[in-house]
C-alpha cells in the first residue's frame, strides 16, 4: 500500500521511518507482534504505520547509479517470510533490489504512506512514556514509539577542503553520480577510500583520466567479511562504537577492502594508485601534499555519508561524543525510539536483525506499559 492519505494530526501506536530493508522488516515483525495497519485499520488497539520519503519502493537502491550490477554489489538478503527470487548477475541493482521490495511490501501487506518526508520528532511533554509528535510535509503523528530507519542515503558527507566551493569544474557525490560517459576525456578525481570509489575508479577510469585520493592508504585484504566469525566481529565492534555513543564509521573502515573483481581490474590496468589527500582546491585542480598542483576536469566525492538523523535532534539524543548511544536497537536516553540500519546494522542481514529486536523491544514496552495502567491503584507515572 502505497497512499499519501492520512489526518492532518493523526494517533497510531508506532510509527516507522522509512522503507529500506530494516524499516520493511521493522513494519513486518510489528504486524506479527499484533499490531494492526493503521492504513486499513485505524481503530485497532494498536497500529503501525510506515512514513517512506521516497516516490515509490526501494529505499535507497532505487537511485543507485544505472551500471552497478548485482553482480558486483555486497548482497541482499531475503526479508522476513520472502525469499529473494533468481536474479540475473548483469541486472542493474538499482531495478533489481527494488522490484524485490516492492514485492514485499504487496506480498506483506504493509501499512506504508508515501511520500511523507518526516522534518522533527518532538517529545509533547515532559513525561517519558507520554507521546511523541512525527511531524511531516504530510501531517503529523502522535506515537507511542518510534522505529528510526532512515538510513544514510541522504546525508552525503564531502569533505570541506579549503577552496572547495571555488572549484570550477564539475562536483558530485557519489550517490548523483549517473555513468562514466558524463567524464569522457576529462581528468577526474576520484575521493575515497571505500567500495563506492574503487567501484567508480575502475568505471570512470576507462573513459577519463583518473587520480584516487585518500585520507588513509587503503587496506586490501583476501578474506570475506560478509559471513562468519569475522563478519561477527565487525558487527560486535561497531555495535561497542554505538553503545558508547561514538559516530560509527563506514563498514569498510572496520572491514578493510576485498579484492573484489573490480578492484582487480583497477589494479591490473594500472590505475589502483592511491595519492594522500589534497591541501587544497583551487579552481583548475588540486594542490597535491607535495605542494605540487594537479589540473582537474571533475571531482567525484565517494566519501560515503552519515546517518540521517537531523529530524530526531529535538530529542537531544545524542550523547557528548557525537553519536547516538544505543542498548541494542533502542537510544540509551528515550526507550521510545529504536535505530534500525544504522550503526552494526547498516549491512542487510543486519538491517533484518534490527528490525526484529526493535519489534520484539517495543511490544514488550507496550504490553507492561498497558497492564501497569490496567493495574488496580495504577497512577498517572505510567503515561
Amino acid at each position: 500500500m502505497s497512499e499519501r492519505t492520512a489526518p492532518r494530526t493523526a494517533t497510531v501506536t508506532v510509527a516507522v521511518v522509512g522503507a529500506g530493508q530494516a524499516g520493511l522488516s521493522a513494519a513486518h515483525h510489528l504486524l506479527r507482534r499484533g499490531l494492526a495497519p493503521a492504513t486499513s485499520e485505524p481503530d485497532a488497539p494498536r497500529t503501525v504505520v510506515v512514513l517512506d520519503a521516497n516516490a515509490g519502493p526501494g529505499g535507497a537502491w532505487q537511485h543507485r547509479w544505472s551500471s552497478l550490477r548485482m553482480a558486483t554489489v555486497n548482497g541482499i538478503f531475503a526479508l522476513p517470510g520472502m525469499p529473494v527470487p533468481p536474479i540475473d548477475p548483469e541486472e542493474p541493482s538499482r531495478e533489481a533490489v527494488p522490484r524485490y521490495l516492492a514485492a514485499y511490501e504487496t506480498a506483506q501487506r504493509l501499512p506504508i504512506l508515501r511520500p511523507v518526508h518526516v522534518t522533527a520528532v518532538r517529545a509533547t511533554d515532559a513525561d517519558p512514556h507520554g507521546p511523541l509528535l512525527v511531524e511531516s510535509d504530510a501531517g503529523s503523528w502522535s506515537v507511542r514509539a518510534l522505529v528510526n530507519a532512515t538510513g544514510t542515503w541522504n546525508a552525503p558527507s564531502i569533505p570541506d577542503l579549503p577552496g572547495r566551493d571555488g572549484f570550477a569544474g564539475i562536483q558530485l557525490h557519489s550517490r548523483d553520480y549517473v555513468e562514466a560517459a558524463a567524464f569522457a576525456g576529462m581528468r577526474v578525481a576520484i575521493v575515497g577510500g571505500g567500495i563506492s570509489a574503487v567501484q567508480l575508479l575502475e568505471e570512470i577510469s576507462r573513459v577519463a583520466e583518473t587520480r584516487w585520493y585518500t585520507r588513509r592508504e587503503p587496506v586490501f585484504l583476501d578474506h570475506d567479511f560478509a559471513h562468519g566469525t569475522d563478519g561477527v566481529d565487525v558487527e560486535r565492534r561497531v555495535a561497542a562504537d554505538t553503545a558508547a555513543g561514538r559516530v560509527p564509521g563506514s563498514i569498510v573502515s572496520y572491514t578493510g577492502l576485498g579484492w573484489t573483481s573490480y578492484a582487480l581490474a583497477a589494479r591490473d590496468r594500472g590505475v589502483l594508485v592511491r595519492r594522500p589527500m589534497p591541501t587544497a582546491i583551487e579552481p583548475g585542480g588540486v594542490v597535491e601534499a607535495d605542494g605540487s598542483r594537479t589540473p582537474l576536469d571533475a571531482i567525484v566525492w565517494a566519501t560515503g555519508y552519515r546517518g540521517d538523523l537531523d529530524h530526531l535532534d529535538p530529542l537531544a539524543l545524542r550523547g557528548p561524543l557525537g553519536g547516538i548511544p544505543l542498548q541494542g536497537t533502542q537510544a540509551a536516553l528515550d526507550a521510545r525510539v529504536h535505530l534500525v540500519g544504522y550503526g552494526a546494522s547498516q549491512s542487510t542481514i543486519g538491517a533484518n536483525r534490527a528490525g526484529r529486536a526493535a519489534a520484539v523491544a517495543i511490544a514488550r514496552r507496550l504490553e507492561a506499559e498497558d497492564a501497569e495502567r490496567a493495574s488496580p491503584g495504577a497512577g498517572d507515572a505510567a503515561g
